[in-house]
C-alpha cells in the first residue's frame, strides 16, 4: 500500500482509499491475524467504479405562466448506475399533484395557485444523491399570504411589519387586521378592527390601543382579482404607561437644638440701678439670639422686664426699683422658636437704701391698680383745666362785646 499514494490502512484493519480510480479496481481480501497466528483469509470483495448523478439538464431558476396553462420544466441527469429523478414541492404536505414524463420533465397542468413556488429536482442512484431547485410563478391570481408577521409592542400602540407573499402578478395593497382579547366579551364574536397600509409599505403603526390588553394581529393582502389568505395570527401585549413607584417618604427626623441657660448671672448695685451681669450659655450650645429679663416682686408671679436684649450683650441695667421691696432677677434665652431654661436666680432687696426713688423711672414696674389710678387723675385734671380755661375765655369775649356796645349808644335826652 505504500506504493499507492493516498492509500492507508486504519487501526480497525480498514482500507482507506483517497481517490478512486482505476487502480482501485479488484479483487481485495482480508487477513486477520495475532501472536497465535491467523484463521485464514476472508471471502473476497470486488471494488467497482460507479458515477454520481449529474445533471445534463438543469431546471431554469424561475419560471412564470398563467393560471390554468400548461407548465413544463425539464430535469435531466446520467449516471452509472443511472439515476432516479424526482420531484417534490418545498413546504407541501402530502402528495402533489404533480407529474413526470418520461424525460423526468415536471408537468404542470392544469396550473393553479397552490402550484406556486420552489420545486426541487432530485437525481439518485446506488452512489449518491444530488439535487437543484427552481421556483415557480403562477400568474393571474390572488394575491399569496405574506410570512414573517412580527409585532413590536410600544407604548399604548404596536408595529406591524412583514414580508410580502407573490402578488399574482398584479399590484397589491395590504391591511392590517386586530381584535382585543377580552375575557368576557360583550358578544359571542368580538370584531376586527382593518386598517389600511399607505401603498408601498410594509409595516404599520397601530395606535390608541389599550394598556396591559392582550390584542390579536393579522394581515391581509389584496389585488384587483380579490383578497388572499390571511396571515397568521400573531398576539401582543401593548406597553401601559410606566409605574412610577414613589418611594416612602422618610420619616421627619427631629432636630434637637440644645440651647442652655445663660450662666453666672449677678446683681450689682450702682448709683444708676442695679447692674446685672451673665455669661453665654456653654460652647455646646447654640448661639442665641437674645435674651429677656425676668423678675417677681416679694414672691409674687414671675414678669418679663425686657424681651429685646440682644445677643452679643452680657448686661443690662435696671433702674427706677421701688423702696423697700425684695426682687428676684433670671434670665432666659432664645434662638428663634426656641427658649431655654431660666440661668439662676440673684436677690435684690432695696430696704433702707436712699439711693432708689419712691416711685421708679420704669411705670411698669408699679402695680397696675396704682398706675391705671395716676393716669386717670391727671387725665381729669387737665380735662378740668382745659374746661375752665374755656369757659373763662367765653365769658371775658361777652363782657367785652357789652362794654363796647354800650359805648357806641347815643345818650337818652329827655326833655322837660
Amino acid at each position: 500500500l505504500s506504493q499507492l499514494p493516498g492509500w492507508s490502512v486504519r487501526p480497525d484493519g480498514s482500507i482507506v482509499i483517497a481517490t478512486g480510480n482505476d487502480d482501485a479496481l479488484g479483487l481485495y481480501r482480508c487477513t486477520p491475524y495475532n501472536s497465535y497466528g491467523t484463521a485464514g483469509e476472508s471471502r473476497p470483495t470486488r471494488v467497482l467504479l460507479k458515477d454520481p448523478p449529474a445533471f445534463t439538464v438543469r431546471p431554469k431558476e424561475e419560471y412564470f405562466q398563467e393560471v390554468g396553462r400548461e407548465l413544463v420544466i425539464p430535469c435531466v441527469a446520467r449516471g452509472d448506475p443511472p439515476p432516479t429523478i424526482t420531484w417534490v414541492k418545498v413546504g407541501s404536505v402530502g402528495k402533489s399533484s404533480a407529474q413526470v414524463d418520461g424525460n423526468s420533465s415536471l408537468v404542470l397542468h392544469p396550473l393553479i395557485k397552490e402550484q406556486h413556488g420552489v420545486w426541487e429536482c432530485t437525481a439518485t442512484n446506488q452512489v449518491a444523491s444530488v439535487t437543484t431547485a427552481t421556483s415557480v410563478h403562477v400568474l393571474g391570481t390572488s394575491p399569496h399570504a405574506v410570512t414573517n408577521v412580527s409585532v413590536l409592542p410600544l407604548l399604548l400602540a404596536a408595529n406591524i411589519s412583514w414580508e410580502p407573499g407573490f402578488d399574482g402578478g398584479y399590484f397589491q395593497r395590504f391591511s392590517v387586521w386586530y381584535t382585543p382579547l377580552v375575557r368576557y366579551p360583550p358578544r359571542a364574536h368580538h370584531d376586527w378592527v382593518s386598517l389600511s397600509v399607505p401603498a408601498g409599505a410594509q409595516h404599520l403603526l397601530v395606535e390608541n390601543l389599550q394598556p396591559d390588553t392582550s390584542y390579536q394581529f393579522s394581515v391581509l393582502a389584496q389585488n384587483k382579482l380579490g383578497s388572499g389568505p390571511f396571515s397568521q395570527i400573531v398576539t401582543s401585549v401593548p406597553r401601559g404607561f410606566p409605574v412610577t413607584t414613589v418611594p416612602p417618604e422618610p420619616p421627619a427626623m427631629t432636630v434637637h437644638v440644645f440651647l442652655s441657660p445663660p450662666r453666672a448671672l449677678t446683681a450689682n448695685e450702682t448709683v444708676r440701678g442695679v447692674l446685672l451681669r451673665w455669661d453665654p450659655p456653654g460652647r455646646a450650645s447654640v448661639a442665641p439670639s437674645g435674651y429677656a429679663l425676668e423678675l417677681r416682686q416679694d414672691k409674687g408671679g414671675w414678669e418679663v422686664l425686657e424681651r429685646s436684649i440682644p445677643g452679643t450683650d452680657t448686661q443690662v441695667l435696671v433702674p427706677g426699683l421701688i423702696k423697700d421691696a425684695f426682687y428676684e432677677f433670671r434670665l432666659v434665652a432664645f434662638a428663634g422658636s426656641y427658649i431655654s431654661d431660666p440661668s439662676n436666680t440673684v436677690n435684690v432687696s432695696t430696704a433702707g437704701m436712699e439711693v432708689y426713688p419712691s416711685r421708679t423711672q420704669l411705670p411698669e414696674l408699679l402695680p397696675q391698680p396704682v398706675l391705671a389710678g395716676v393716669i386717670g387723675g391727671i387725665c381729669f385734671l387737665s380735662v378740668a383745666v382745659i374746661f375752665s380755661t374755656m369757659a373763662a375765655c367765653i365769658m371775658n369775649r361777652r363782657r367785652a362785646a357789652r362794654v363796647r356796645k354800650r359805648r357806641q349808644d347815643p345818650p337818652l335826652v329827655f326833655s322837660p
